[in-house]
């Protein structure tokens, strides 16, 4: 254990210059006292590694040091294969120098590494695409990667719910989420996300992009992901339901699974109430119309008057298809 240990902390010197003992020590999941004595150890066995004070300070390697042990484990070899890429990296129009660089790998590994890689690679496939969706449209998704390696400034035409809208951004980086890519850049001094598939015209622009300063892509794509879902699901409605109901309603989502945990208990009839998060009153409307006469919404009014409205025009619908039947 400490000398796998010891190998990670001498590759992530050599990745990334200075770090921290504490940053270490989150990484390795280990005390800062832990990585200060395997510091020592390392220091024993003639790698290197020095220390600079302050409150900028940390650990580094010389700068002349390389390690050559950096090829994968057995477990860090069959994590290559389960990966997921090349979906994305199809995408990307990366897809043969993925296959390529498996290929390379494959080839560097020893056979028994090399056969429990291909046997993963064989008995697991991810599937980033929901049920009954295609991939959205992608066409300019390799411009906008070559864009975000190269830090060049972008002019989009979007079409955005408001409307179509042109604008002049720095690309951040792209995200993939439920099969659908996002683009992340910055308009002015803050960070924005835009769909790919309802990009429409773009542009790259000879001008070098400035990034954002201290911009963290994964923590952005977290705090909008939990904002947005917020701002989605900002209004409530109570309704009641029966049980089978309820286990529909809890797969609708996690929000709502949270609202079915915390309904309350059940009336002598088995009907349990609770407050469910909505999007809009007519979104809303159609999903309680799917689950049928199991939930009941009894507010807010004007929900109730969407689904009296629907429910009449149903039956105007469907009533004089069976009198002319």
């Amino acid at each position: 254990m400490q000398a796998s240990r010891l190998l990670s902390i001498m590759l992530r010197l050599q990745a990334q210059g200075q770090v921290t003992a504490q940053a270490l020590a989150e990484m390795l999941e280990v005390s800062v006292r832990t990585i200060y004595r395997d510091i020592d150890a390392l220091s024993a066995a003639g790698v290197p590694v020095y220390a600079e004070k302050g409150r900028q300070g940390g650990f580094a390697l010389l700068a002349s040091y390389r390690t050559r042990l950096t090829g994968p484990d057995r477990p860090e070899a069959q994590s290559l294969f389960l990966a997921g890429a090349p979906f994305a990296a199809e995408q990307l129009g990366l897809g043969q120098a993925l296959a390529n660089t498996r290929f390379k790998l494959l080839a560097a590994l020893p056979d028994t590494a090399r056969e429990e890689a291909e046997r993963v690679a064989a008995r697991f496939h991810l599937d980033p695409v929901a049920w009954f969706q295609g991939p959205d449209r992608q066409g300019l998704l390799p411009q906008l990667a070559a864009a975000v390696w190269q830090q060049r400034m972008l002019q989009l035409g979007y079409e955005s719910w408001k409307g179509r809208v042109e604008r002049r951004v720095a690309p951040l980086g792209l995200v993939l989420k439920g099969g659908l890519w996002y683009l992340v850049a910055a308009h002015g001094e803050q960070a924005r996300s835009y769909r790919v598939a309802a990009i429409e015209a773009l542009t790259i622009e000879d001008e070098a992009a400035t990034p954002l300063p201290d911009f963290d892509l994964q923590q952005y794509w977290q705090d909008f992901c939990k904002d947005h879902e917020a701002r989605m699901q900002s209004s409530h409605a109570t309704v009641r339901a029966r049980p089978a109901a309820l286990r529909r309603m809890a797969r609708l989502g996690q929000r709502m699974a949270e609202a079915v945990a915390a309904a309350g208990a059940p009336d002598k009839a088995g009907w349990r109430r609770l407050q469910i998060p909505i999007e809009s009153i007519e979104i809303a409307a159609g999903e309680l119309l799917r689950l049928g006469p199991d939930v009941e919404a009894l507010g807010p009014p004007a929900l109730l008057d969407a689904l009296r409205q629907r429910l009449a025009a149903l039956h105007e619908c469907y009533g004089l298809a069976l009198q002319e039947s």
